[in-house]
């Protein structure tokens, strides 16, 4: 049964598709970009490697990873929102990629064999799942052993001099950007919402390591506004590759 929250956020996804990446953009500064390169640069993939991309959204990631690896393996994308999974086809016709694969469905119950991937990426949607524990737990199944988890998401300033500018920005500037570009406040109010109720970054290391996770680390971008971590699943050697 879909609850309230995942109702609310399906809803909201859906109605902001065609504006999602136009708002990336202007919500970060741009800086998304970069956080995505560098936290790809500690991605350890086989050359036929398949890696997997959970709440995919557009496929701006899914993309990204497809082109480092110059089209060998084979990278699936995943997503709760048909409109957003539209637009992020048409990107990967206009890329002309042959190994991306976007699929529909709920990151708390991915529709994959166990032990599947060499990868599993997650970019700022662990905080939109209704039980964010629960998706881990599936993106642990569907790993191989000895496979990497990376998660990109908003986290919470860490210097006490920048977060009044941060709550400010988020709470205030951001949802009145949402009006402006792409014509829906109470849409992007959501991303404050549910960035305040987010764990800090300890926290979510935390979760990780008690799904099963070894070697989890993590990396604070833009003041420790957003965060990368990465783990691994223990081989069945009790190390990672």
């Amino acid at each position: 049964m879909v609850n309230a929250k995942e109702k609310h956020v399906h809803e909201v996804f859906e109605s902001i598709s065609t504006q999602y990446d136009k708002m990336n953009g202007v919500i970060s500064l741009n800086m998304h970009k970069s956080w995505r390169k560098d936290i790809m640069g500690k991605m350890s993939i086989p050359v036929e490697g398949k890696v997997l991309d959970v709440c995919c959204g557009t496929a701006d990631w899914t993309i990204a990873i497809s082109e480092e690896l110059e089209g060998k393996g084979q990278v699936t994308g995943l997503d709760f929102s048909k409109n957003m999974l539209e637009v992020g086809k048409e990107k990967v016709k206009t890329h002309g990629l042959e190994n991306v694969e976007l699929v529909h469905g709920n990151a708390m119950e991915l529709p994959f064999e166990d032990n599947s991937f060499h990868v599993v990426t997650i970019g700022f949607g662990l905080r939109n799942v209704p039980d964010p524990q629960v998706a881990i737990q599936e993106m642990y199944r569907v790993l191989k052993p000895g496979g990497q988890v990376v998660c990109l998401e908003t986290s919470h300033p860490e210097n006490p001099f920048f977060r009044p500018f941060y709550s400010v920005y988020f709470k205030q500037v951001m949802p009145r950007l949402g009006k402006f570009f792409a014509k829906s406040k109470e849409e992007y109010q959501w991303l404050h919402d549910s960035t305040t109720t987010f764990p800090k970054k300890d926290v979510l290391s935390t979760w990780f390591l008690d799904e099963g996770f070894i070697d989890v680390n993590f990396k604070s971008y833009a003041g420790g506004a957003a965060a990368g971590h990465w783990g691994f699943k223990p081989s069945e050697q009790g190390e990672t590759v």
